[in-house]
């Protein structure tokens, strides 16, 4: 079909679109031969009949466009405001119609988008072309089939009747052959009785006769008493039952009805297809096969599964007749196989190729005593909260009102690989944040929501690197060092852990920028607060190393002395006001770590450092006492001049 209409329609373009001096030319005679001399059924021929100025009608008939109708037949149609006048006084021209160099362009467009359909179509009809070839393959393959097993059923029954007949023959001729052996003993038994008589009458001797007559009578009375069978034992026609060819019959007539369907396709699973229990599960069959419902079976997968099969999965199965089906009450974040069969009158298809689907993540668990913020950012931590591992998280966060509520429009940060997110905010707001779990099936339901303040800086203290003696407070905010002393079995040391000075880190710190916290002591407490590296040593005492730096309360007899120690050395100095708060001021930025006496709003000591890596807060007590941390509260002024 389109080796037929597109050099036509090429032709057509051609003709129309010949500009000769401005004007359109007009279609040639040959031109229009060759269109008619096509036979296409499809095309209207021009008029020829000459009008009163001696043109033919063809200079002013009108032109003709091609159009695929819906039902996919060709036909054509005028185009609107394309013909031209039909004399040249009425406008103004000439004899000749001159078309305008828009209404030319439209025309050209016009032919050129039915050309581009025709084409499309003829693109359709091939993609039709194949399919009926597949399914001509298909039934072909069905038929022959089906005979093959129509002539082996044939071929079985013929076997079986023949193995029959061959057993009955066996049959009548030993009964024939037994009868013949009764009859030859019989006649044996007669001919012997005869030859005794014979004997008996022809003896001379008048005593043996008559010791022999006796017995030879009575033998010969038995054996006529005796009564002989002369009947046939077997009839000589054989049996001819009719064979009972009603399945074959049957697979004859199923030629002609609808053939059993082919094995259905699942499709792979898309995303937003799941909730924690359900699975929506879509598959595809042949377009030309049958089906009265289909059977989805699915059961989960077990990574451990035990090799006896009575332990196995159970299966479920789920009967539609549509080619897609929500299966409910399933496992959260479990991954599933399922397949599928076709059903119709003729038969059951063979089960579909199995397939995998995931079930939505459980929501995850946010570690709160593990998230810290700052005026600047917050570092959420979580829990995944389920078995399998996801793809992703999402975290969500919206900025909170002065009423408390939500406000604004939730923001989300998405593909988050691992469970913990650094999320840059903006300074002094309180936000609303939660997190989902993302897998090949959709999100999950949100986490409990958290609020974090962006106030100030904002940790909780680490209770796993806290040294054996020190007890942390319910709110993770003060700590105790009592008077009784541990025995060495009480006191799990790991590595982790603080083993020489009693002390406990804080969070860490990771957001460049100012952080700013408090901490609160009363006089007689002996202590060192300041940052620590990660990996400074646990068997050491803050300020003894390289790694970490920090402000010591000594009590003396004479008076209260201070230190701001980093590796172990520390300037002179005398504070003659014992600060009870002190203020910690960390500018990774300017490189500083500063403290001050909170209530004199006093400048007390500032180490100058370019942190390498980010810091902990570290805290410790050298002597029974107790230790405040106060956080999240807004930096002063002072604190970074």
């Amino acid at each position: 079909m389109m080796a037929a209409l597109c050099p036509a329609a090429v032709i057509v373009l051609m003709d129309l679109y010949e500009i000769r001096g401005g004007r359109l030319g007009v279609i040639t005679e040959e031109a229009e031969h060759q269109e008619l001399s096509r036979g296409s059924t499809a095309m209207e021929p021009y008029s020829v009949v000459p009008d009163r100025g001696g043109r033919s009608a063809r200079d002013v008939s009108t032109f003709q466009r091609f159009s695929v109708d819906t039902n996919e037949s060709l036909r054509f149609e005028p185009c609107d405001g394309s013909s031209p006048s039909p004399t040249g006084a009425e406008d103004g021209h000439d004899d000749d119609d001159v078309f305008q160099e828009g209404e030319t362009e439209t025309i050209r467009d016009r032919l050129q988008g039915k050309v581009a359909e025709m084409e499309s179509f003829a693109g359709h009809l091939e993609e039709i072309f194949l399919t009926v070839e597949e399914n001509f393959g298909r039934r072909e393959q069905h038929l022959e089939q089906h005979y093959n097993d129509v002539l082996q059923t044939l071929s079985q029954r013929y076997d079986e009747r023949a193995a029959g007949l061959e057993q009955e023959k066996k049959g009548k001729l030993e009964a024939l052959y037994n009868q013949l052996l009764a009859c030859g003993q019989a006649m044996d038994a007669s001919k012997e009785l005869i030859e005794t008589a014979q004997e008996i009458y022809r003896s001379q001797d008048k005593r043996i006769f008559l010791k022999t007559v006796m017995p030879a009578i009575k033998r010969i009375e038995e054996f006529a008493k005796e009564e002989m069978d002369l009947t046939l034992a077997t009839c000589l026609e054989f049996n001819t039952p009719l064979a009972d060819l009603s399945d074959v019959k049957t697979m004859m007539d199923s030629i002609n009805v609808v053939p059993a369907p082919s094995a259905p396709v699942i499709n792979p699973q898309i995303s937003n297809s799941a909730t924690q229990t359900s699975l929506r599960v879509c598959w595809s069959l042949f377009s030309d096969d049958t089906v009265e419902y289909y059977e989805l079976y699915y059961r989960p997968v077990l990574e451990d599964t035990p090799a006896d099969s009575t332990c196995a999965p159970h299966v479920g199965k789920v009967k539609v007749k549509e080619t897609h089906c929500t299966v409910t009450d399933l496992l959260p974040n479990a991954q599933y196989e399922l397949w599928v069969t076709a059903t119709n009158t003729t038969g059951i298809s063979p089960a579909s190729e199995k397939a995998l689907y995931m079930t939505v993540p459980s929501p995850p668990v946010i570690k709160q005593r593990e998230c810290t913020s700052c005026p600047e950012a917050a570092l959420v931590r979580w829990d995944s909260g389920n078995t399998n591992p996801v793809d992703s998280y999402t975290v969500e966060l919206s900025e909170m009102g002065t009423d408390g509520t939500q406000s604004g429009v939730t923001e989300s940060i998405v593909a988050v690989p691992t469970c913990q997110c650094l999320i840059q905010l903006q300074t002094g707001r309180r936000y609303l944040i939660s997190v989902r779990a993302v897998n090949v099936g959709g999100p999950s339901d949100r986490s409990e929501v958290i609020t974090v303040s962006t106030t100030g800086t904002f940790f909780y203290l680490l209770e796993d690197s806290a040294h054996p003696c020190l007890s942390i407070s319910e709110d993770g905010f003060t700590i105790f060092y009592g008077d009784e002393e541990l025995p060495i079995s009480a006191m799990a040391l790991e590595d982790y852990t603080f083993t020489r000075c009693v002390a406990v880190l804080g969070d860490l710190i990771p957001v460049r920028g100012r952080h700013y916290w408090e901490v609160e002591v009363d006089d007689g407490t002996e202590f060192r607060i300041g940052v620590a590296y990660e990996d400074t040593e646990r068997n050491s005492y803050l300020g003894a190393n390289t790694t970490s730096w920090c402000m010591r309360h000594i009590l003396t007899p004479s008076r209260h002395k201070y230190e701001f120690l980093h590796n172990g050395w520390s300037p002179d100095l005398r504070i003659t006001v014992n600060p009870v708060r002190i203020g910690v001021a960390l500018d990774y930025d300017r490189g500083t770590l500063s403290f001050f006496n909170v209530d004199l709003e006093q400048h007390l000591h500032t180490f100058h450092c370019q942190f390498q890596n980010y810091v902990h807060p570290c805290f410790g007590l050298d002597n029974p006492g107790a230790l405040t941390v106060h956080n999240g509260i807004e930096a002063p002024e002072y604190a970074f001049i």
